[in-house]
């Protein structure tokens, strides 16, 4: 199975997360097809940039909860797209869950159309946005992480850009990209790596400092009972036992 398209224009590789039957969740197959790709985008002198969007309504749904990835190989992804030496751009047109919003915030500029919509749902299902706060709350509005961290709500994107984790969104996503795009295709390559560097040297931090740490407290949450009980409430379509 393929779960990455990929095409190319004028020096922008477009990347298309493409497993809508589980809306992009973040499968061992998904994770390890991408790495691939942007791996393969460092190394390709023709690619200037990378545009990462979706096929179907949901750009990701978060952890692939029936076949997840090796928690460092996230990790490493979310890194790799961070510190690619070309920019990222996300288009995103639908849903953003959990995981996802990891990936999202890893990416340098995002845009967004109209019907896309954002929820950190971990806290809801006994688990916590851990390894996904090295690159989100470097970006993030400080209240806003604390706002939908803790209470899991929905969102929509004038939220997100207030929130920090779109660059902009607009009725047509595509027409807001073009001025972005056409930015990218008229710097240098090397201007582009070194003003990336700059502007994610926070984040790359965050990876140095945290990665052990986040990455075994994911760990102990997800092996905890209340884990267990919130991932089966969430798979038989129910309320946890938790809930009041």
């Amino acid at each position: 199975m393929t779960y990455i398209g990929s095409s190319q224009d004028r020096g922008i590789r477009t990347l298309t997360l493409d497993s809508p039957a589980n809306r992009n969740a973040l499968s061992a197959g998904l994770v390890g097809e991408l790495g691939e790709a942007l791996a393969g985008c460092a190394a390709d002198a023709d690619v200037r940039a990378v545009v990462l969007t979706h096929a179907g309504s949901t750009f990701c749904a978060g952890a692939d909860l029936k076949a997840p990835p090796d928690p460092a190989a996230f990790v490493a992804l979310m890194r790799a797209v961070v510190e690619l030496p070309k920019p990222v751009v996300a288009r995103v047109t639908g849903h953003v869950r959990a995981g996802g919003l990891g990936l999202l915030g890893s990416c340098d500029i995002a845009v967004a159309g109209p019907e896309s919509t954002y929820a950190f749902t971990e806290s809801r299902l006994g688990l916590a946005p851990a390894v996904i706060s090295m690159p989100l709350l470097p970006r993030m509005d400080p209240r806003a992480a604390a706002r939908y961290y803790l209470t899991g709500e929905r969102f929509g994107p004038e939220e997100a850009v207030r929130a920090g984790l779109l660059t902009s969104w607009a009725q047509d996503v595509d027409s807001c990209a073009v001025p972005i795009l056409e930015g990218l295709r008229k710097a240098s390559p090397g201007g582009l790596a070194a003003s990336k560097a700059l502007v994610t040297a926070t984040v790359v931090e965050m990876f140095d400092r945290w990665t052990e740490d986040l990455s075994a407290r994911s760990a102990a949450l997800f092996a905890s009972a209340e884990a267990k009980e919130g991932v089966t409430a969430f798979l038989e379509r129910r309320d946890p036992e938790w809930v009041r």
